[in-house]
């Protein structure tokens, strides 16, 4: 009895192996190949629960998923003889299982180091058709679509890969032709800010000498009129005068007199050496004015 049931459990345990290493599991993000002795005799094997003969069999699986590649930086010259440091990255995903195990031997690094080159020598190619403005320009996403559509088709044929997608995330200038850019354009930004100045002044001396000519006419055109007034103020003063002493001449020549004496006299140092005889004082003596 215990015999037999060891010989159960070894059958048992025997079988449990053999379903292990005869069964696998191929997941959705996954596809697989199965190869006899190295010699891929089923591609494509699609996800679920597979089986296999062991040891005559062995099984490879790939992650089909989308993969990026961050390219190294590259100078690269554009049409115009002009140097630039671009930093790209590509995606990238298996859609040949059987070439890509045959060209890589299953490896995402090997995949990558045979991707790279051909990814860098397409961009070098389409950046040498270019000008460096358009480059810079809105033409980026231009600029992408001819080596995708080159390397896509390249690649599906050799390893069984598919070029998704191909972006340039930064493009800078070499060091010393930032130098030589950037002082020129410190340059041109100090000439414009010299021809802004020198507008600005010549325009301020217009509108001060504008000014000065407005002041001048404005202050003219003022005396003329001040004048004007003046003299007809004093045109009528004088008829005015005229038109009082004709109606009272003795008293208009009395306050005369006074006024002058009050001028005269407003100074208490003032000295005056006149005779009291002479007509100055002759309104001294009476209020008529006669000696």
């Amino acid at each position: 009895m215990h015999a037999r049931s060891f010989v159960a459990l070894g059958v048992l345990a025997g079988a449990a192996l053999l379903a292990s290493s005869s069964l696998y599991v191929v997941n959705e993000t996954e596809r697989a190949i199965r190869l006899q002795f190295g010699e891929v005799v089923e591609t494509d094997i699609q996800p679920g629960l597979q089986w296999k003969i062991p040891v005559y069999n062995t099984v490879r699986l790939f992650d089909t998923r989308v993969q990026t590649l961050d390219a190294q930086s590259s100078r690269y010259l554009t049409g115009d003889r002009k140097g630039v440091i671009v930093d790209s990255f590509l995606k990238w995903r298996i859609v040949d299982v059987t070439r890509y195990y045959e060209s890589t031997a299953g490896s995402e690094l090997a995949a990558e180091r045979l991707i790279a080159p051909r990814v860098d020598e397409s961009l070098r190619n389409e950046f040498g058709r270019r000008t460096l403005a358009e480059i810079v320009s809105e033409q980026r996403d231009e600029l992408m679509t001819r080596p995708i559509d080159e390397l896509n088709m390249a690649l599906v044929d050799e390893m069984g890969v598919s070029i998704l997608d191909i972006r340039v995330k930064q493009i800078d200038l070499p060091t010393e032709v930032s130098n030589s850019v950037y002082e020129r354009m410190r340059t041109e930004r100090q000439r414009e800010a010299r021809e802004y100045r020198a507008e600005g002044k010549e325009q301020a001396e217009r509108i001060r000498a504008a000014a000065d000519r407005s002041r001048q006419v404005i202050l003219a055109n003022a005396q003329k009129e001040a004048d004007i007034l003046r003299g007809e103020g004093d045109a009528m003063a004088t008829a005015i005068y005229s038109e009082a002493y004709d109606q009272d001449s003795q008293f208009y020549s009395f306050l005369r007199s006074m006024e002058a004496y009050r001028e005269a006299f407003s100074n208490k140092d003032d000295i005056m050496v006149v005779s009291p005889k002479s007509e100055f004082f002759r309104y001294m003596e009476t209020s008529e004015g006669r000696r």
